[in-house]
Parts: C-alpha cells; structure tokens; sequence
C-alpha cells in the first residue's frame, strides 16, 4: 500500500514473466493482442469499488506523497488506448522518476489505477485499485477488466472517478495543503450526471438522488486537480470538447492521439499538483 518505489530491472523482471519484451526505454515491443493482455472475464477483487477506501499515506520513505488517479475508459472503443497505456507505462514511470532527481516531489507520485464504463449498459462501471509506487502499478493495470460495454448514449460514466477519488480516498496531502491529481482518458463527452440506483450498488453508498456533474466537480476539484484526455481516433467533435471544457476548463482539457498518451500523462504529472487545498482530510463524506 504506497510501499516501495519503481524500479526499472523490478519491471523488467515482471515484464518478463509475462512473455513480454521491452525496448531500451521500457516500452512493450513484443506482440500480444488485446485478449491475452486483458484476460479478466469479471471485476477483480484488488479493483472493486464496494464500500473501499483507497489511502495515499506519507511514510519516511515517500514522506511528500503526491496521489494520482489515472481513469481509463474500459468501453468498446478504446482498445488501442489500453493497449498503448500498458505498453507505455514502464517509459512514463522512468521519466517521472528520472524527473525526480531535479523536481523531488516526482519521488513521491504514487499511482492509482481506475476504469470506468456505463453505468447504463455496463455490469462493472467501475473499478478502482490501491495507491502504489512500485511496479504493482503495472500489476493493478494488467488486471483491469474490459468489458467493452458502452452503448448508445453520447457519454460513458468518466465522472465517477471523481466520485471514487472524493468519497473513496484518503489522502494524507491534504494534510499538507496539496491536492491531488486524477487525469481521465476517454472519446466521448461529459456525462450531465451519475445515476443514483446503479452508483449505489457498484460502491455500496447510500444516496439520496443522482448526482450532478456540476456538484461532483464543485466537491471533487476542492480536493484534486482534476485534467481529462480526449483520444482523437483521428477525428475531432466540437461538441466533446466544448462539454468538457464547461465542466473542468479549458486549461485542463487535453487531446491526443493515441501514440501520444505516455508523453501528454507525463507532462501533466509533471506540471499539475502545486495547488493548495480548501478542505482538510476527513471531512466524512462516505455514505455507507
């Protein structure tokens, strides 16, 4: 839980066991559809949503923790984009730490791994691992199930990461006046809101009434710094774009194309986190 730090031969040795090869950089070279690297058929049990509560605490060894939650969009059509975070994720690990040794608080990020789909379609809308600094980073991502659910709406459920990283997170930085960071990668537009029924059976919270977007980032962005990734699939939507940037700002929405994901999640990391918070830990939101 938060223990260890990332290792470059640690990953290589886990790379290893799966049958996997790996550039100079750390990159996955070798070839291994979407199937054999995705093999959940159902929620795994270190990435349930039910009544958890995920904790980012400052140890002697990480004494400046700085808490990072990635979404990933686990519908139909983002294949490629889990596919390209699982090959890049050894090459964005090594620059953070690398910038570690000029910015120290790079030391210190600890990773999140989040997915979620539709809470209209999907039987696992969402899921949600423990905070690690390792190469368990990289365990938590390969036992994301993809459901490759979704339907026919215009949005998917990305706010319930939100959700999770408010009512479901403990995080000593807010001890410290910090936030923390969630970054979302998704295709679609903003969800206007999260359904209550379906909402309180994946987390086990008693609720009273739906949940607005504008609430959720109004009580989420008190806590984190909250930056989402539109995946172009080589097309672009004024209307995504013009969704996301009424909800988080303009500043904080991002598009890329595939092949760019590990660069642009870096950069973020890198540059986001300096803000004060306004609410202190353990302001008693869970409701179950």
């Amino acid at each position: 839980m938060g223990s260890g730090s990332w290792k470059r031969e640690e990953f290589r040795r886990y790379s290893a066991s799966r049958g996997e090869e790996l550039d100079a950089a750390d990159r996955v070279v070798s070839s291994m559809n979407i199937q054999e690297r995705f093999k959940e058929k159902k929620i795994h049990p270190d990435l349930d949503p039910f009544k958890i509560m995920r904790e980012c605490r400052d140890t002697k060894e990480h004494p400046g923790t700085r808490p990072v939650i990635i979404g990933l969009d686990v519908t139909g059509s983002m294949s490629d984009v889990l596919e390209e975070t699982a090959r890049c994720i050894g090459t964005v690990m090594n620059n953070i730490m690398t910038a570690g040794e000029t910015v120290p608080e790079a030391k210190d990020v600890e990773f999140c791994i989040s997915a979620y789909g539709d809470f209209a379609y999907d039987r696992a809308p969402v899921q949600f691992s423990q905070f690690e600094s390792d190469t368990r980073i990289a365990e938590h991502l390969d036992k994301v199930y993809f459901e490759r659910g979704g339907g026919g709406n215009a949005f998917e459920s990305t706010t319930v990461i939100w959700y999770m990283g408010t009512r479901h997170c403990d995080l000593d930085c807010w001890k410290r006046g910090r936030k923390g960071l969630i970054i979302t990668i998704g295709d679609e537009e903003c969800p206007p809101y999260l359904p209550k029924i379906p909402l309180a059976n994946a987390t086990g919270d008693s609720l009273q009434a739906d949940i607005r977007t504008k609430d959720l980032y109004a009580e989420a962005s008190r806590k984190y710094e909250i930056h989402h990734i539109h995946v172009l699939h080589r097309r672009q939507d004024p209307l995504i774009r013009k969704s996301w940037e009424k909800s988080i700002g303009e500043q904080n929405y991002h598009e890329s194309e595939v092949n760019g994901l590990g660069n642009l999640i870096t950069s973020i990391v890198l540059s986001a986190g300096k803000e004060e918070t306004s609410v202190p830990a353990g302001d008693g939101m869970i409701s179950w």
